[in-house]
């Protein structure tokens, strides 16, 4: 299960920026994940659960994940398509001459800060 290290670096790295932008309290953070990155969404967000509450800074701190589509490009016939659809296997040509062009990231998009009301 590779969730919990990543949540690792994701805390490591939330807690860094906020402390570069003199934050004390983090409301939510945001993730895109391509959807063949083998990362379990429900698995992460478990560990998310559990490991926020170890800093003070992402204690109360919510988790989103939007998923990015996973795309191919065929380099013989220049096509894109989706790559779970048709895997490495290009529908309009039949090559399998191929590589992903997106699919595979895992970036923190977005860091919300907790403003008392």
């Amino acid at each position: 299960m590779h969730e919990l290290g990543v949540t690792f670096y994701v805390v490591k790295d939330v807690k860094k920026v906020a402390q570069e932008n003199k934050v004390d309290k983090i409301d939510y953070v945001k993730l895109e994940i391509g959807e063949v990155s083998g990362v379990i969404h429900d698995q992460l967000i478990d560990c998310w659960n559990w490991a926020r509450k170890k800093e003070a800074v992402t204690e109360h701190a919510k988790m989103y994940i939007e998923t990015l589509e996973a795309i191919t490009y065929c380099e013989d016939c220049h096509g894109q398509y989706r790559t779970i659809d048709y895997g490495k296997t290009c529908p309009y040509c039949h090559s399998e001459n191929t590589y992903l062009l997106r699919g595979n990231e895992f970036n923190i998009k977005e860091i919300g800060i907790y403003e008392d009301s």
